[in-house]
């Protein structure tokens, strides 16, 4: 029987540095064999330099895509992100900046599509939470932070975009189970995230007849270093799904690939949901 990581009790904070959480996220799995499903498509990735986006980075690479992906100001993340992409054999581009300007957001795709000359793939994934368990303590200064990075940028990034994807392109959005469920703890970022599924329903029908197909992927606890930057107990982190325990960026991505290629050609304004065998309803 394969034996379960657990996750003791960290009380470091780290904003990236995957390399310094213990245990690690496990971005791949060892016996996940590529076959072509991306060959020569160009993916751009939001939040592609830790995670959930950098296991969707080095998926999609194994897949045969080149990658553009987006970050802060990471850069050791960004950078170990590209060195995984590029052992794959694919291009990475590294483009840092702020997602809530929607200047840089255009200047974002432009740079994509001049450095690959297309885009087939968008990934709107970045995103932040601010823990606050009485409404009374999310201030007018967190709420406008938590909308201005979750959402708005899926907005920027996707109309920036379009100009650029054919027939047969995707878009895949990352919400989360407290869009379908709440959040007693996240009031904010489940806004924002239920934002996301109807933000995906209703452009999946807008370009349905451009023949670009939208959906989503909505995440239940996750290792990633977003969380051990936001929450201080870890140790029982993950453990009050059926299974028990959290998942691990691994068990995700796959979800990514599936949305992205041939496989889900007739799948369009949908949610997967991979969280831990939790039961939600959308």
């Amino acid at each position: 029987m394969k034996k379960t990581k657990t996750f003791p009790e960290q009380k470091q904070n780290l904003p990236g540095n995957e390399h310094l959480m213990y245990p690690e996220p496990e971005i791949m799995r060892e016996n996940y064999v590529g076959s072509g499903k991306l060959l020569g498509k160009v993916a751009f990735i939001t939040g592609g330099d830790s995670g959930i986006g950098r296991s969707v980075a080095v998926h999609f690479a194994r897949e045969g895509a080149n990658i553009a992906i987006v970050y802060l100001k990471e850069d050791k993340d960004a950078k170990d992100t590209k060195a995984l992409i590029e052992k794959e054999g694919r291009e990475c581009l590294l483009i840092s900046g702020d997602l809530k300007d929607e200047k840089f957001c255009k200047n974002a795709i432009k740079k994509c599509h001049t450095y690959f000359k297309k885009i087939n793939i968008v990934v709107n994934n970045a995103a932040i939470q601010f823990p606050q368990t009485e409404l009374e303590d999310i201030t007018a200064t967190q709420l406008h932070k938590t909308f201005e990075t979750n959402i708005y940028p899926y907005f920027y990034i996707t109309k920036a975009a379009l100009p650029f994807l054919q027939e047969g392109d995707t878009i895949i959005n990352t919400s989360s189970v407290t869009a379908y469920r709440g959040s007693e703890h996240l009031a904010d970022y489940a806004s924002t995230k239920g934002a996301i599924v109807s933000f995906t329903r209703s452009l999946s029908t807008m370009l349905a007849k451009r023949k670009i197909r939208v959906n989503g992927v909505a995440p239940g606890p996750i290792w990633t270093p977003l969380i051990v930057a936001t929450f201080d107990k870890l140790s029982d982190f993950g453990k009050d799904n059926p299974m028990e325990r959290a998942g691990q960026p691994s068990e995700v991505a796959p979800a990514y690939v599936f949305l992205a290629c041939e496989d889900s050609s007739y799948i369009s304004g949908q949610f997967i949901h991979i969280n831990g065998g939790e039961m939600i309803g959308g």
